[in-house]
């Protein structure tokens, strides 16, 4: 396994983790067990209230180079540009636009589970879970999608918790 594969499972462990943290305290069901899966798959399975589910992790980073810089990345002279040309831009404003890009892109996949949730974790430090509940009328859920429930952790951290974004 290549280092950008293992900080990939890593990181979605810890999402998933995360969320199962805040969705047992916050619904006193109980979550447990989770085990890493194979392509054609959900990323993460888990048993919630002892039945199996599937969850799909994303991470809302905002842009690839403001994720290559809180990942803490190298960052050539091409990035960095265009991070300063970000930087002109209202992050508030390109929230909407990043997330519903990630439901875009998930929705097209189909995974071989019976229940699957998608968990989106928000890695943008500028962007909060109160501002993600203002905005969910906003969102653009595609029709056609695999998921039963969509989730997002509030934050890098998981400190402001979980929001539900569908249905």
């Amino acid at each position: 396994m290549t280092p950008s594969e293992e900080e990939k499972i890593n990181l979605e462990h810890e999402a998933a983790r995360l969320f199962m943290r805040w969705y047992e305290k916050n619904y006193r069901i109980p979550v447990r067990h989770i085990w890493h899966n194979r392509p054609r798959k959900p990323d993460v399975s888990c048993f919630i209230d002892g039945e199996r589910l599937d969850l799909e992790i994303a991470h809302l980073y905002g842009s690839e180079e403001e994720a290559m810089q809180i990942l803490g990345r190298s960052l050539d002279p091409h990035t960095r540009r265009e991070l300063q040309l970000l930087k002109a831009t209202d992050p508030h404003e390109r929230l909407i636009e990043a997330l519903n890009r990630i439901l875009a892109n998930k929705a097209t996949k189909s995974y071989k589970s019976k229940r699957v949730w998608l968990v989106i974790r928000n890695a943008h430090p500028a962007w909060t879970a109160e501002e993600i509940m203002t905005l969910q009328h906003h969102i653009q859920v595609p029709p056609n999608h695999p998921f039963e429930q969509i989730w997002m952790v509030g934050d890098m951290a998981g400190k402001t918790g979980i929001v539900q974004l569908y249905p």
